[in-house]
């Protein structure tokens, strides 16, 4: 058993049920803080032998002696925050989305500090750059000017500032990651799950209709995990934040995938032809400098994946042979 103890905020959430997988699947000592007791994309990815060796604290991000009491109490060596409420979430009630994400951030580090924890690893992401037509390059480099346009942007920008004061007041160390588009079992919310909800109903033999179009980055959920969980064994110094890039990829081609994976879904997988006004992608040659190789899943594969695993969950139970439930 490994000496490491993991404490992962937003476990309940798409990212970190995958993080939780891959920690427990090492035999990792991994605890959860999340405010939802929610298990169900736990449960779409671990079997409950897997779920049972997690420890589970349920509290509020936005509780700072919470946080820290979660932090000491397990005698955590290890923290991944992820703990946040996505783009349509915080559109709707700004107050409580800067709560959440960035209170809670602040809480996070403030944990560590108390505990003397040296390093945080937390996630950002792509909304913190402004549109397509602010920048001259196709894929956004390490050190691109931020320009977020949401508040969902704002918060996680904020984010990055908190980092960075951390270390420069505390010496806390940390990696922020910033992905794009995640798709996998699991992705359910946020303005970019359509393309796995797709992968969800082609599974069922379902017609669907993907809300956008357009070039993404789209990053296959495991992989993402897994490199979270490389960043945090990484020693690092000062507040550095990476981008994440992944296949970077037109919607056509995701529509492909699924095609060429259950090509029964031919012609019943449509997407909008606008697309989003974020950059097409991101160049990670920054973070593969500072971490090496990393996991890339080719869309190809992540599509089939996700679609076998949907068609395995939908039919021993896990997942409704028809409807919206959670994925």
């Amino acid at each position: 058993m490994s000496e490491e103890k993991f404490l992962v905020t937003g476990a309940m959430g798409c990212l970190g049920a995958w993080v939780v997988r891959n920690l427990v699947r090492e035999g990792v000592e991994t605890a959860v803080f999340d405010l939802s007791s929610n298990k169900q994309r736990l449960e779409l990815i671990m079997d409950a032998a897997e779920i049972a060796q997690v420890s589970f604290i349920y509290g509020d991000i936005t509780d700072t002696e919470a946080v820290k009491t979660a932090v000491s109490d397990h005698n955590i060596t290890h923290i991944i925050h992820l703990a946040a409420l996505q783009v349509p979430f915080c559109k709707a009630n700004p107050p409580v989305g800067a709560a959440v994400n960035v209170v809670g951030t602040v809480n996070v580090f403030e944990a560590a500090k108390a505990a003397g924890i040296g390093q945080v690893v937390y996630a950002s992401s792509v909304a913190v750059y402004g549109r397509k037509d602010e920048y001259p390059d196709r894929l956004l480099p390490h050190d691109a000017p931020l320009h977020p346009h949401t508040h969902y942007g704002v918060f996680k920008q904020a984010n990055e500032g908190t980092a960075r004061i951390y270390w420069q007041d505390d010496g806390i160390a940390s990696i922020g990651l910033r992905p794009y588009t995640l798709y996998g079992p699991g992705r359910d919310q946020g303005m970019t799950s359509t393309p796995t909800k797709a992968m969800l109903a082609a599974a069922r033999g379902e017609a669907y209709h993907i809300s956008y179009g357009g070039y993404n980055g789209f990053q296959y959920n495991d992989d993402v995990a897994k490199i979270f969980i490389q960043a945090a064994r990484t020693p690092a110094e000062g507040a550095n934040v990476y981008n994440l890039r992944g296949s970077v990829a037109h919607m056509s081609e995701v529509v492909a995938a699924i095609e060429a994976a259950e090509p029964s879904a031919k012609g019943r997988i449509t997407y909008e032809e606008a697309p989003l006004v974020l950059p097409e992608g991101q160049d990670d040659a920054e973070l593969r400098h500072l971490l090496g190789d990393i996991p890339h899943t080719p869309l190809a594969d992540g599509v089939a994946r996700t679609i076998t695993h949907f068609k395995q969950a939908v039919a021993d139970g896990r997942l409704a042979k028809t409807g919206e439930e959670s994925i």
